[in-house]
């Protein structure tokens, strides 16, 4: 069953400004309370791959490619050990750009992820609420370093 949590925010600046900002992925743990690295392979692209390492109670590592890269537009990545896409949308406004995060898991989480996530995080429900906060303070700190 598709699982999509989302989370969108109103920035006073262009989509250009804004993408500078969001595909810079060295910046990553800058913004997102899960993010502790994230190493792309390359010059971000599609099919570009990235190393990370995240910590929600605990520290673990993953991996991801690139799989939509189009500038001031959008760009996602599919994390290869849950199969969920992680994507930023930049949409033009009167005022500026909203910015939408989205989380997609197109075939719905795997067992073995819903086991660690059981296990570990605190059970799917909380551990998605927790993600949602967490795509919200992402994008308020990506909207004030774009407002800056």
């Amino acid at each position: 069953m598709p699982n999509i949590l989302e989370a969108s925010i109103e920035i006073d600046a262009s989509p250009e400004r804004v993408w500078a900002v969001v595909s810079d992925l060295g910046r990553m743990p800058e913004f997102s309370p899960y993010t502790v690295r994230m190493i792309p392979l390359g010059a971000p692209r599609t099919g570009t791959w990235t190393v990370n390492l995240n910590f929600d109670k605990y520290y673990y590592p993953t991996t991801s490619r690139i799989v939509r890269f189009e500038p001031n537009r959008a760009f996602a990545f599919r994390m290869n050990e849950s199969g969920t896409v992680w994507s930023y949308t930049l949409e033009p406004t009167e005022s500026g750009t909203r910015l939408i995060e989205r989380r997609d898991i197109p075939h719905g989480v795997r067992k073995p992820v819903r086991v660690m996530i059981n296990a570990f995080l605190g059970g799917e429900q909380s551990f998605e609420t927790n993600l949602v906060d967490g795509m919200n303070e992402t994008l308020g700190k990506i909207k004030t370093a774009v407002e800056k």
